[in-house]
């Protein structure tokens, strides 16, 4: 037996995932970044696993999960493991959340959505970021007598993990307090984010109760080990989010590649918000080479096996690890 070291040995085994959300069956764009996923753990000779992202419960149709999951089998894109579900894993949402809370990371916030919008309308040359006002940070000094509402991550929390003196922060505007993030997208290049200034604190847990995004996706990825993160480019903008609660949280950052959108007519990334019709799988090899079209990926012929054999080949040259 050879005694060699090899470096590889130290690597975790690579991990994808595919995280649908239960609210419809998969359309065109939908499937575009399930084969991307999917061809980036075949090609590294990886896992790939999917995630049901459930944790909006009232956006959810009942039945669209299993709707996804058959979607997926006809394209010959299974997973390596049994679907987890994030509606039966609040209890890691909580302990992460009262981890935050104990480190000082996390306070509650009693603001609307009304009141943000009242004090920007004093700041006139802020403008809304993709629609949504960035918070001001109105509640990190107390609720002064509000009504707890939701918990927000404390951007301004230097990394040496001390928290900042509240007196200096205390009504302090975001454009002041810098926190910058910096990260390579494998496909997009380098990327950075004032996630204080463009973002302000985010939203960990909603006032309706239920769990943010941010807060559930971070815990289930580090969680179920997952070393790359293959998703669609309007998701690239939550990646600086993610990356502060993976070093809050003190879990690895995982590789990241944004794939290219499937647009609308009218321009918009293809949703089911704007007429997107459920993905067709009565002829499975079609839909997927109109997705790897997307991905700049050829066409392929044959049965369904070929043609995903020589994508992973194609994806392979094009994305290495």
């Amino acid at each position: 037996m050879s005694s060699a070291f090899s470096p590889t040995a130290l690597r975790p085994r690579y991990t994808g995932r595919f995280a649908p959300s239960p609210t419809g069956p998969l359309h065109a764009g939908s499937l575009v970044a399930a084969l991307a996923s999917w061809l980036d753990a075949r090609a590294q000779g990886g896992l790939w696993l999917v995630r049901i992202e459930d944790t909006d419960t009232p956006r959810c149709v009942p039945g669209a999960d299993q709707e996804i999951l058959r979607q997926l089998a006809c394209c010959g894109l299974l997973p390596d493991a049994a679907p987890v579900y994030q509606s039966q894993r609040t209890a890691h949402y909580q302990a992460a959340l009262s981890r935050l809370i104990a480190q000082q990371q996390a306070y509650a916030c009693g603001c609307s959505r009304k009141e943000i919008e009242t004090v920007w309308q004093a700041r006139a040359a802020q403008r809304p970021r993709h629609g949504e006002l960035v918070y001001p940070g109105t509640c990190r000094t107390g609720l002064h007598g509000k009504t707890a509402r939701a918990w927000r991550f404390l951007t301004v929390f230097n990394r040496s993990n001390h928290a900042p003196d509240q007196q200096n922060i205390a009504g302090a505007a975001i454009k002041n307090i810098a926190h910058t993030v910096s990260w390579h997208d494998r496909r997009l290049g380098s990327q950075q984010q004032d996630v204080a200034q463009e973002v302000g604190d985010f939203v960990l847990q909603r006032a309706d109760g239920l769990w943010a995004y941010q807060l559930a996706v971070v815990v289930d990825d580090a969680l179920q080990g997952v070393t790359h993160i293959v998703r669609g480019e309007d998701l690239a903008d939550n990646t600086a989010r993610q990356i502060l609660l993976q070093q809050a949280l003190g879990y690895a950052t995982p590789q990241y590649l944004h794939t290219p959108l499937v647009l609308a007519t009218d321009g918009q990334k293809l949703s089911k918000q704007n007429g997107a019709t459920p993905l067709d799988t009565s002829a499975p090899l079609q839909a997927l080479n109109a997705a790897a079209a997307v991905l700049q990926l050829p066409a392929a012929h044959g049965s369904l096996g070929d043609a995903l054999a020589q994508w992973t080949q194609a994806w392979l040259l094009q994305y290495r690890v």
